[in-house]
């Protein structure tokens, strides 16, 4: 280990009040984009010509409502795969270690039992098409990774078992995994206060991710629980590097003495250390900086990263679990599972 370690205590539009209706019918596509229901079978059935317009309206309707097809699904038989539907750009998907080891762990425990299929649709995903390839058959459940509420939903609405990788930031009776972000996160910036750090910074996550909302409830707590001021000590990032460089910037020109930042990610710390190197700031001398998700990047990176791990590869293994026992029809050990984080100490802080 590199470190000691410390135990810590997409997809989504506005739509008109028809497009929140729990299953959208053939009716409701029609309404939404203003045309008969005759014409709204032929463009989703493509039965019969119908003008470009139309076609068009019909289209955006259907997915705009997450609508599908119901089709009669076969009794008593199973595909013998998981599908593993990821709300993501392809470029992050095959760059980002965090989905190679979720995916590993997934594999991990599905075993030779059952083949995983990985379905990349990005934040712009055509998702009724997803869901129309889950309705037919061809997997026995999903995990939804990186998902907002309307691909969510459109997806539950296929009757295929859904589990969310990430605790969900709307109503839904949907299941999911996740580490414990707000728990780490408050972790870090105690360890920082007993190292005597006083302007204690963060650069935050995407509001719109639980990963974002929780690791800064995580600071604001620890934080205003020690007394501290926060003006013009938060900023946001998108989790890459070249985020993280600009808030880190932003932070300095905002507050010239903070001497220590919590980073959403690795990747943004590592964006961090760049703008403190361009300023003459030493690390930690300076300026303590601290990551989240101990990814290989914090091991290799100069000074080496103090950060906090999630377990990626054990929710894949618990996400493929708790999946496999529903499908089952066993018994869940609730909504929401969290596993435990940890801060792993290196040279940054």
């Amino acid at each position: 280990m590199n470190g000691r370690e410390l135990s810590a205590p997409s997809c989504t539009m506005e739509t008109p009040t028809l497009a929140h209706v729990e299953t959208p019918t053939l009716a409701h596509v029609a309404a939404l984009a203003g045309v008969s229901p005759a014409t709204a079978s032929r463009v989703i059935n493509g039965t019969a010509r119908v003008s470009p317009r139309a076609r068009s309206r019909v289209e955006e309707a259907v997915q705009r409502l997450g609508y599908v097809r119901h089709r009669a699904a076969p009794a008593d038989r199973r595909s013998g795969s998981i599908a593993a539907v990821v709300c993501e750009d392809d470029a992050r998907v095959f760059t980002d270690h965090f989905f190679a080891r979720l995916f590993s762990g997934v594999r991990r425990e599905l075993g030779d039992d059952r083949e995983l299929v990985v379905l990349i649709v990005g934040r712009a995903g055509r998702w009724g098409t997803v869901a129309e390839y889950l309705r037919g058959g061809r997997a026995d459940g999903v995990l939804l990774i990186s998902a907002h509420g309307a691909p969510a939903m459109a997806l539950r609405q296929t009757g295929v078992p859904v589990l969310l990788a990430e605790r969900p930031l709307w109503t839904t009776p949907l299941p999911y995994v996740d580490a414990d972000n707000r728990g780490g996160a408050r972790t870090a910036v105690d360890y920082l206060l007993k190292c005597g750090r006083q302007t204690i910074g963060t650069i935050a996550g995407p509001p719109d991710r639980a990963v974002g909302v929780d690791r800064l409830a995580g600071y604001r707590a620890a934080v205003g629980d020690a007394g501290l001021p926060t003006s013009g000590l938060i900023t946001y990032g998108d989790l890459h590097q070249a985020s993280g460089e600009h808030a880190m910037n932003r932070l300095l020109d905002r507050r010239p003495d903070i001497d220590a930042v919590l980073c959403a990610s690795d990747q943004m710390a590592v964006g961090a250390l760049r703008a403190l190197s361009r300023t003459g700031r030493r690390v930690p001398d300076d300026v303590a900086v601290v990551g989240f998700d101990d990814s290989p990047i914090a091991g290799r990176v100069r000074p080496r990263l103090t950060t906090v791990r999630r377990p990626i590869e054990d929710m894949g293994v618990r996400m493929a679990r708790e999946l496999l026992g529903r499908i089952a029809g066993e018994a869940s050990s609730g909504q929401g599972v969290v596993l435990n984080t940890k801060l792993i100490i290196r040279d940054s802080a």
